[in-house]
């Protein structure tokens, strides 16, 4: 089948308390291509699920997944159905093993489904690269960047972090910068290193490396572009000195206002005095007031009496004739006839008896001729219903003829716009092209290969993630070269061996191998190698395999997997390290 999809995760499924089937609609071949990631919103903790009935789910595919795709999983507690509970979400995916199964032996079987199936792992695999892609950091097409690698060890990465130098290319930094004290002439710095300025005691960072020079302070330094300020001690002691020298105005402000204010004690008193003398300036006043009162009330008497006179004083100043010539004409030319009839009837009589003799000949022939023209009349009619069916046969054959030649245009060159007769092409129609010998077909929107001359090699395919390829046949063995060799179906896989020496030069968590120097089997994880049991996991003298060794010092601080037993051997616990043992788990110390 084809690919027609390129989702190989759903979208995430919110739990309600009530639903523990949840469907996806993707292929996979197995139960254990399919993987479940569950998330907890409150604490955003997400955990990948274990495929079992006695464990977290089970999956139930799709009887025909080439038609009809996906499935559904089914959630499970102690081997019951579990309902996804409100506040938990899951997203279900894809986890087809990188692994090339197909074999195509020499003069083999070639079935068409095994290829399919084999191409379509393969674009399955693509789609999960391109899905883990998706959600990476990248960078735009149009932006450069140099190495991505990271060359530097754990020891030399610690407590730093991931940015960009000076030209935008990506390296290890440290988290702030380099503190190199006192800024001094002829010496190289690096960007990001810190110094400070004697002259000013203030702090600079470098943002462009070069060799000093000149003489501080660096705000007038020949380098002064290479220096950024951070911290302006200068001004810091500016405004302390300002302060001081405003602490003393305050000091001598505060001694003016202690004098000024004994001086406004003794004004008080003064102003005291003044008021007794005032009190006694009033009572006086009030006197003369009381005596004032009593000559007004006198002068008002004095007016009422003025204004009674004044009053007194005011009292007193949106045709038949052309047809009948013709008829008499035609009579006229029967007489003669008759009369011409008439002489000619007695020779008649003579030669009728010759002409009876001459009959009877006549009627014998006569009678062959009657036969032999039924006969004639009934070839010509089966003459005539065979041109019918001829002209029929003909009419058909140029039919077919000119539908044909409208679907196999012929042998041409280039791939043609249009059929032979001009119009539009279809579906389905042909050419030969003389130019790649192959033969091509119409799709309804382009001219492709109908079959392809020779072997994979022909078949073109587009280079995608790590397959660099543009052919089939060199993509089967890049993915050849890449896959792990078995001994057969039932037998083991067959592991890459070497050297202590001959390890990975960068290895990655998760490599593998079997180490001929040590005799054992060693896995990468945590920037080193280590011993994995199993095998010539034991070491001894000579060929013995008695021995398992382990470090002597606890230096982490480390809890045991849940449900999981451990051992060790007279172990010395550092100062501040805790060994968790979980409930129900034991630790054994010999």
């Amino acid at each position: 089948m084809t690919i027609n999809s390129t989702t190989r995760k759903t979208n995430s499924l919110v739990g309600n308390g009530n639903t523990h089937t949840y469907p996806f609609a993707f292929k996979v071949f197995t139960d254990a291509d399919i993987v479940v990631k569950k998330l907890e919103a409150s604490t955003s903790n997400e955990t990948t699920l274990t495929l079992g009935l006695n464990n977290d789910y089970i999956v139930t595919l799709n009887a025909d997944q080439n038609s009809n795709p996906g499935g559904s999983i089914t959630l499970k507690s102690g081997g019951n159905n579990q309902n996804l509970a409100s506040g938990f979400s899951i997203v279900i995916t894809s986890a087809v093993q990188s692994l090339q199964g197909t074999d195509l032996t020499n003069q083999g079987g070639f079935f068409p489904e095994v290829i399919n199936d084999a191409l379509d792992k393969s674009a399955i695999l693509h789609q999960q690269q391109q899905t883990e892609l998706d959600r990476s950091i990248r960078f735009s097409l149009t932006n450069t960047i140099g190495s991505l690698e990271i060359t530097q060890n754990a020891a030399a990465r610690a407590n730093k972090v991931l940015g960009f130098d000076n030209s935008g290319e990506f390296n290890v930094v440290q988290e702030l910068g380099v503190y190199r004290g006192n800024w001094a002439a002829s010496t190289t710095y690096a960007v990001r290193d810190f110094v400070k300025d004697t002259s000013t005691g203030n702090i600079f960072i470098c943002v462009a490396a070069h060799t000093s020079s000149g003489s501080q302070p660096l705000t007038t330094n020949t380098n002064s572009a290479a220096w950024n300020l951070i911290v302006d001690a200068a001004t810091a002691t500016t405004s302390a000195t300002n302060a001081a020298s405003s602490a003393t105005a305050a000091a001598a402000s505060a001694t003016t206002a202690t004098t000024q204010a004994s001086t406004a004690t003794t004004q008080a008193t003064t102003a005291t005095t003044k008021a007794s003398e005032a009190a006694t300036s009033a009572t006086n006043a009030a006197t003369s007031n009381t005596n004032a009162g009593n000559s007004a009330t006198a002068a008002a008497s004095s007016a009422t009496n003025a204004a009674s006179s004044a009053t007194t004083a005011t009292t007193q100043a949106s045709g038949a004739s052309t047809s009948a010539t013709n008829a008499a004409n035609s009579a006229t030319a029967a007489a003669s006839s008759a009369t011409a009839a008439s002489s000619s009837a007695s020779t008649a009589s003579t030669q009728a008896s010759n002409a009876s003799t001459s009959a009877s000949g006549a009627a014998g022939s006569a009678t062959t001729a009657t036969t032999k023209a039924s006969e004639s009349a009934t070839s010509a009619t089966n003459a005539a219903s065979s041109a019918t069916s001829a002209a029929s046969s003909a009419a058909s054959a140029l039919a077919a003829f000119d539908n044909f030649d409208d679907t196999y245009l012929g042998a041409k060159s280039s791939d043609p716009t249009v059929d032979n007769d001009g119009d539009a092409l279809t579906g389905g129609d042909l050419y030969y092209n003389t130019t790649a010998n192959i033969m091509k077909v119409y799709t309804g929107s382009a001219w492709v290969a109908a079959y392809v001359p020779g072997d994979a090699a022909n078949i073109t395919s587009s280079a995608t993630g790590d397959i660099v390829a543009t052919n089939v046949q060199s993509a089967i063995a890049e993915l050849d070269t890449e896959k792990v060799p078995k001994t057969s179906a039932t037998g083991s896989a067959k592991l890459p061996s070497g050297t202590t020496a001959q390890r990975d030069g960068s290895p990655a968590v998760g490599m593998f191998r079997h180490n001929s120097t040590l005799n054992q089997f060693e896995g990468y994880n945590n920037g080193a190698w280590g011993a994995i049991g199993g095998g010539a996991g034991s070491t001894g003298g000579g060929t013995d395999e008695v021995f398992f060794e382990s470090d002597q010092n606890v230096t982490t601080s480390y809890t045991l997997t849940a449900n999981k037993n451990a051992h060790t051997v007279s172990p010395i616990i550092n100062s501040g390290v805790t060994i968790t043992v979980p409930s129900g788990a034991i630790l054994v110390i010999l």
